[in-house]
């Protein structure tokens, strides 16, 4: 399987992917993770430093793929998950996106991207460009992380339309939604009415999970050392064994930006928040 992982910039996609490849690994998968935003730093928790990029690597043999072996780029991570760091062009310059080509590439000419039962692609932010939606065209499922506010609901909604146009030409599917520090989802409810997905986890703000990100750790390898973080650590391995199931997934169809507007604006007026300004 391989799994696409979208939403908002700051939304918390590589702590829930760090996780989740763990997830994937305590049931027995063997897991590669695929970081795909230039500031290389979705395996961080894993391995416990910024492993080099791809296009570091390239560059540095001066883009001969014959001269570079899997332990140029690939990394083994806790819990033996398997970790690459795509990289990027300097800002400003260049294409994501074909970097990301360039990573598949690489990673088939190694024979090692058949290799593992599943696949994460941590994807930079919600930027939805033909560039940076690549990862798609090599997915078999995306998942999209929100919380219950506007602004992520509304990146969530851009990259819905984003996997609706990839499911055209690749058998893609989306998994669902993932909700992430959040004590509410009634607004995510609320767009899943009219916007039907599943949704696979709701996870509240749980401090534990931002202090395992300071430390350089994943949940899990806290959770050896204090028994009470294994109820946080279920949380990714009910995501995890939902898309072990090979869920049927949906091809989704956003909502217009002005039906989303309405949508969402209804809640911040009957609760008469602030947050309703920014319209």
């Amino acid at each position: 399987m391989k799994l696409s992982i979208y939403g908002k910039g700051g939304i918390g996609k590589s702590t829930i992917s760090c996780n989740l490849s763990i997830a994937f690994a305590r049931r027995g998968q063997k897991v590669l993770q695929i970081g795909c935003d230039p500031k290389h730093d979705s395996t961080f928790t894993l391995t416990n430093f910024l492993i080099p990029t791809i296009i570091d690597t390239l560059q540095a043999k001066d883009y001969h793929y014959e001269d570079i072996w899997p332990e140029d780029v690939i990394y083994q991570g806790y819990n033996g998950v398997s970790c690459v760091e795509a990289g990027g062009p300097p800002a400003g310059a260049g294409c994501g996106g074909y970097v990301v080509g360039e990573t598949v590439k690489l990673l088939k000419e190694l024979n090692a991207f058949y290799e593992y039962n599943i696949i994460i692609f941590d994807v930079l932010g919600d930027v939805v460009c033909g560039g940076f939606a690549a990862p798609l065209n090599y997915s078999d499922y995306c998942l999209i992380v929100t919380d219950n506010g506007f602004d992520a609901l509304f990146a969530a909604n851009r990259i819905v339309a984003s996997v609706r146009e990839k499911a055209r030409s690749h058998n893609l599917r989306l998994a669902g939604l993932v909700g992430n520090r959040t004590a509410q989802r009634d607004v995510i409810d609320k767009y899943v009415e009219y916007c039907p997905m599943p949704v696979l986890e709701v996870l509240p703000l749980i401090d534990d999970i931002r202090i395992s990100r300071i430390k350089g750790k994943t949940i899990f390898e806290l959770a050896e050392l204090n028994n009470e973080l294994n109820e946080i650590c279920d949380f990714f391995l009910n995501i995890a064994d939902q898309l072990l199931s090979i869920p049927e997934g949906v091809v989704p169809k956003e909502l217009m930006d002005r039906e989303l507007f309405s949508l969402l604006s209804s809640f911040y007026l009957d609760t008469n928040s602030e947050d309703f300004l920014i319209i």
